[in-house]
């Protein structure tokens, strides 16, 4: 099983290189996507033995994953991790999320942060759980974080679903992940792990207004066009949310 890991960084010069040392330990082949940062990011890892690739300006999230999936394909990846450079993914839960994917081979596989969850800032976890709700009604399924970029995705996922990458940031991409991946049969498995929110930690580029608005209008009218998807909101309200425990139940 070729494992390939890909890492969207944008000015992530402090956290980036023990980040990837790490999980350079774990996986078949790291791709580090330097999104036009200018603080020294890409020169930071380049003496690994990763493959580095660099946009000259910053196109934001979604098309740092879009250039990183590709790469991970081409190189015949079996399935792609996605972590975010700025040190809030720990990689010692990627044995756990890479268990599960052994187990679940053509489930998408999402780090769902439950552990410690009070630790979230009040507005970041109302966001959130106002996404999970919208969310899970389009793409038919409960999920307990949807807004977590810490996934293990299968190749076959990545292959059938390619969403646009024209929006600026990553958020509305990977909700496209989410709904268009469960309708084209890869639903959604939780695994729970740390909220991890560092005192020294950049700011977030998650914008709890904007970005929570762009994602409810994007779902939205994805319900809107399947004719409010009923099927997707029954599923929503009678099944539970798919958390896989420790020892893979």
């Amino acid at each position: 099983m070729k494992t390939a890991a890909v890492i969207p960084a944008h000015n992530e010069v402090r956290t980036i290189r023990p980040l990837v040392e790490r999980v350079m330990t774990m996986v078949t082949r790291v791709i580090v996507v330097d999104d036009g940062s200018d603080d020294g990011t890409a020169e930071a890892v380049a003496d690994l033995d990763i493959e580095l690739l660099r946009h000259e300006a910053a196109g934001g999230k979604a098309a740092a994953l879009a250039t990183g999936f590709e790469a991970a394909l081409a190189a015949g990846a079996d399935r792609v991790v996605t972590l975010d450079g700025d040190g809030q993914h720990d990689p010692e839960e990627l044995p756990r999320l890479l268990a599960a994917a052994d187990r679940r081979a053509h489930q998408l596989i999402v780090g769902a942060r439950l552990r410690q969850r009070h630790r979230q800032p009040g507005i970041r976890r109302f966001a959130n759980r106002f996404a999970d709700f919208w969310i899970g009604w389009a793409s038919g399924q409960r999920l307990p974080d949807s807004q977590s970029g810490y996934r293990v995705y299968p190749r076959g996922l990545l292959e059938a679903v390619r969403p646009s990458t024209a929006r600026r940031h990553g958020f509305v991409y990977e909700t496209a992940m989410l709904i268009d991946g469960a309708r084209a049969g890869f639903p959604a498995v939780a695994v729970e792990i740390e909220s991890i929110y560092r005192d020294d930690a950049r700011a977030s580029y998650f914008r709890p207004g904007k970005d929570v608005w762009e994602i409810f209008w994007f779902v939205f009218w994805r319900i809107v066009l399947s004719g409010l998807y009923p099927q997707g909101l029954w599923r929503l309200a009678t099944r539970p949310a798919r958390i896989e425990s420790v020892d893979g139940r």
